[in-house]
């Protein structure tokens, strides 16, 4: 009973789902039936409920069956008006099918005009990117065409950047994509040609553009001389603005490299190196490879190959030193090359740089200054070394006018003035022996008040009593001195030229000047002089025109070292300032020609000496005897010679006759003295006795003034006493006295007494063979060997 009410509360609760539930979801509700095992129930139960729900609807049809009967009515007469509106749709349709085939094809007509319209906008538009795109390329072979590289190198650019990818694919694009490597490269490899071009013709006329550069410089310095209160600009250079125009106008104007014609330049205008050289191969160079990205490359190739033209143009030729016109090349060719690497450092950013030219300049001055010690070493012309030295002064300022530093250049050239010292030594060395050699050692004469001004005014003569003199009247000294003068003079100019635009203080040059002159004082004119004193055949009266004449020099030195300070402007009493050895020069050669004089002088006497033949074994003369002829003859000499040493100062005068009168009574001395002679007898000592009275009377007669008393006679005492003593037979005083201040015979000399004693008892002994048989005889032997023994005890207590 239970199982059958589930059942069938499980029926209804089925069929309400059916009626509830979308036919499409019904299947699960379904096979609930048929798996409850109750089916025919089940239909029994559907069966009924849709026989009551037939029921209903029965009903409500019935309910509402007069509404439905109405509505068919109202619907066949909808018909009937459905059929008329059928009818007039139908005519409508046919009508505007037929008006619509017009439209249908004026549409057609206006889609065709559009799609012609857009295929027209669309080829405007391509065109639009293609036509650039060719007007460029021609345009870029019309560059080509023209050389314009720099400029064709950015038509490439653009056209490969901008026109060609917005042209599309095309087939000409593609062509000419192929083709922009190949001119790049193309581009590329004729601008290193004309950059190869442009080194090699900068190579050539560096001589040109150094020579312009100088020019400037020496234009400038005139300019700076004649207007020295304006600045002075840099040299060679022109302004930055110029620079910049000068090189767009290189860069713009495609010519060739080389030397530009410069015949329309003014002529008190010196082009400078922007307008004798056409510089735009190196811009167009250099922003073609900057543009290609290879600046690097392109810097790194210039300074290498501008490297090599600096080595090769401080290379100096091997003759250099032979001319001026030399070196003047050499110079051209150096400040050209650094005169082209200034305007490149000027007018490029960065192609070179200050670090790479001042590394440039450091080699180079090392090579120059190594190439001129070199090169100058071999110049023996003192005048090709001034000019050099001036051309060298002209280079430096030429440089220094483009900022390159400059004082080596100077050190070198103050070692230089040491070589040109030697040099200018060695010339006037020449000209001094010349002076020397061609003088007549004879005083100046001068006939005319003009003749007196000429040489006084070459020779600072000071001689008022001189001058009172009527005319014809004589200087008193040679040729020799107003010329020696002048030529001291000459060289000090000379040095005077080479410290010009050193840049040296007043100071600086006078002590150069002085320092020079010392040397050609001291070791130049003092070796002519030497020469000239000891040269032959030279005279006592050349002597002694030396000596007044080196006299004379020696009081004209203070005029020297006024004419020293008047051309250098430093007062000659300055602090630490060098003076003049010329005193000292003049006193040295006065004294040599003194010395000179002196053994000139006693060669003379000894030439007549030579003549003396005494007859040492003569027998005792008479009182009338005679002095020796060739005494005789000397004196007379003597007093000749001494009639000339008047104008000599009185000491040269007064020591050269008692050194000849010393030498005769020494050489005398030595005649009795003499070891050849063995035997001498009283005779011969009364003949030389008579011939020493001669020199006496010749020293009393005062052959020179200035002697006091008998001064003169003091050079003949020792000889004299000798002779006293031997003649007078004073032995017994000379041994009482000997050593005594007050001794009769003080300059007899015991050694010499006993020789000369000697010599006489050889001579008494050989000639009186029978002289033991005669008392008087004998005794007089034995008084001299008496006398003898006593000299040699007195010899050896004084040698004690």
């Amino acid at each position: 009973m239970m199982a059958s009410v589930e059942t069938a509360a499980e029926h209804e609760r089925i069929l309400r789902e059916i009626e509830s539930t979308d036919t499409n979801c019904i299947g699960p509700t379904l096979r609930s039936v048929y798996d409850g095992h109750e089916h025919g129930l089940f239909m029994d139960k559907l069966d009924a409920r849709i026989r009551n729900h037939d029921r209903e609807i029965e009903k409500m049809c019935n309910h509402h069956f007069q509404g439905f009967v109405d509505s068919i009515t109202e619907l066949l007469k909808v018909r009937g008006e459905a059929q008329k509106l059928k009818s007039q749709v139908i005519d409508t349709n046919r009508h505007l099918q037929d008006d619509g085939k017009d439209l249908i094809g004026s549409m057609e007509e206006l889609q065709q005009c559009r799609v012609q319209q857009r295929n027209i906008a669309s080829t405007i538009d391509k065109l639009t990117h293609c036509l650039p795109v060719l007007e460029m390329y021609s345009r870029l072979q019309e560059q080509m065409k023209a050389k314009r590289y720099y400029p064709a190198l950015r038509t490439l650019e653009q056209l490969e950047r901008t026109c060609l990818p917005k042209a599309g694919q095309y087939r000409f694009c593609s062509i000419m994509s192929e083709n922009i490597p190949k001119l790049r490269t193309q581009i590329r490899d004729t601008a290193m040609t004309q950059l190869r071009d442009f080194l090699e013709s900068i190579r050539k006329h560096s001589d040109k553009i150094g020579e312009t550069a100088i020019k400037q410089a020496q234009l400038q310095r005139s300019l700076d001389n004649s207007v020295s209160a304006q600045p002075r600009p840099l040299i060679g250079r022109r302004s930055r603005k110029e620079a910049r125009i000068g090189g767009r106008r290189s860069a713009a104007s495609g010519q060739d490299p080389g030397i530009l014609d410069v015949e329309d330049e003014e002529e008190d205008e010196v082009p400078g190196a922007p307008d004798l050289v056409d510089f735009s191969p190196v811009y167009r160079c250099l922003h073609i490879y900057t543009v290609l990205g290879l600046r690097d490359v392109f810097e790194n190739y210039y300074r290498k190959q501008r490297r090599k033209q600096a080595r090769l143009v401080l290379q100096p030729h091997s003759n250099m030193h032979e001319t001026l016109e030399g070196y003047r090349r050499y110079f051209n060719q150096i400040v050209g090359f650094f005169v082209v690497e200034d305007h490149v450092l000027h007018t490029t950013q960065g192609l070179v740089n200050r670090a790479y030219v001042e590394e440039l300049w450091e080699l180079a001055l090392s090579k120059i200054i190594a190439a001129l010690r070199t090169h100058s070493s071999y110049c023996d012309n003192p005048d090709l070394v001034l000019d050099l030295k001036n051309l060298i002064v002209l280079f430096a300022d030429t440089l220094q006018g483009y900022g390159f530093p400059v004082s080596q250049l100077f050190d070198m050239l103050l070692e230089m003035r040491e070589q040109y010292g030697e040099i200018l030594l060695k010339r006037w060395n020449i000209t001094f022996r010349q002076v020397l050699d061609q003088d007549n050692y004879s005083p100046i004469p001068v006939s005319t008040e003009q003749e007196y001004r000429h040489y006084t005014s070459q020779f600072p003569l000071q001689d008022p009593e001189l001058e009172k003199l009527p005319f014809p009247k004589k200087l008193p000294f040679s040729e020799f001195v107003p010329k020696v003068y002048c030529q001291l003079k000459e060289f000090i100019y000379a040095c005077l030229k080479y410290s010009e635009d050193l840049h040296l203080s007043s100071t600086e040059v006078d002590d150069m000047i002085r320092k020079s002159t010392n040397l050609l004082l001291t070791r130049t004119l003092s070796h002519c002089l030497q020469y000239a004193i000891k040269k032959k055949n030279v005279g006592l009266a050349e002597l002694v025109q030396v000596i007044i004449n080196t006299t004379h020099l020696e009081q004209s030195c203070h005029y020297l070292e006024e004419f020293i300070s008047n051309i250098t402007n430093v007062p000659p009493h300055t602090v630490n300032a060098t003076k003049l050895y010329g005193t000292s020069t003049f006193k040295d050669a006065r004294h040599s020609a003194e010395a000179e004089i002196y053994t000139s002088l006693n060669a003379k006497i000894d030439q007549f000496l030579q003549l003396a033949d005494y007859d040492w074994l003569v027998s005792a003369q008479g009182d009338n005897a005679e002095a020796s002829d060739y005494l005789i003859d000397l004196i007379a000499f003597l007093r000749s010679t001494f009639s000339v040493f008047t104008n000599l100062p009185g000491k040269v005068a007064q020591t050269a006759c008692m050194s000849a009168c010393k030498h005769i009574s020494t050489s005398l001395m030595q005649l009795l003295l003499d070891p050849e002679v063995r035997q001498i007898s009283m005779g011969a000592l009364h003949q030389l006795y008579i011939d020493i009275k001669e020199c006496e009377g010749f020293a009393r007669a005062g052959p020179v003034a200035g002697f006091q008393g008998d001064t003169l006679l003091l050079a003949f005492s020792d000889l004299r006493q000798l002779l006293d003593l031997f003649l007078q037979w004073d032995w017994s005083t000379y041994l009482a006295d000997y050593g005594k201040p007050t001794c009769k015979y003080l300059r007899v000399n015991p050694h010499t007494a006993l020789a000369l004693l000697e010599k006489m008892r050889e001579s008494n002994r050989k000639n009186n063979m029978f002289a033991q048989f005669r008392k008087t005889d004998r005794d007089r032997q034995k008084l001299m060997d008496t006398i003898i023994k006593q000299l040699r005890n007195l010899i050896a207590q004084h040698h004690a």
